[in-house]
């Protein structure tokens, strides 16, 4: 079992989710966060130019078994590009080992629960 998390940008999330959706990968976890690598974003405020130390971005996190690892990153790879080539700020994707899942309404344990 792994965990997969992915950093995406906030536009691109429909996109990400549909190719999701259509690669059967169903049960996703989504959040706001911000934060900032490469990336700079120039914005105008009273006149001036600042760089915001935060940028807006969407992180995923996808429990799944062994056999759905490269599936579900080749589709986020895929459907998370900026115009299908890929830009500075396109985002990340981590992935951990997953140690155990337990299903909290059964007690399901292990790869069933996911």
């Amino acid at each position: 079992m792994k965990l997969i998390t992915a950093i995406i940008r906030e536009v691109q999330l429909d996109k990400v989710r549909e190719a999701l959706i259509e690669a059967d990968i169903k049960r996703i976890t989504v959040s706001r966060v911000s934060g900032h690598g490469q990336q700079r974003i120039e914005e105008m405020y009273r006149g001036q130019v600042i760089i915001p130390d935060l940028i807006p971005k969407i992180r995923i996190e996808i429990a799944v078994n062994d056999a759905f690892v490269d599936i579900t990153v080749d589709t986020i790879l895929k459907s998370a590009r900026t115009n299908g080539t890929g830009s500075v700020g396109d985002g990340k994707i981590f992935i951990s080992p997953l140690e155990e899942c337990i299903r909290i309404r059964t007690g399901e344990k292990g790869g069933t629960a996911i």
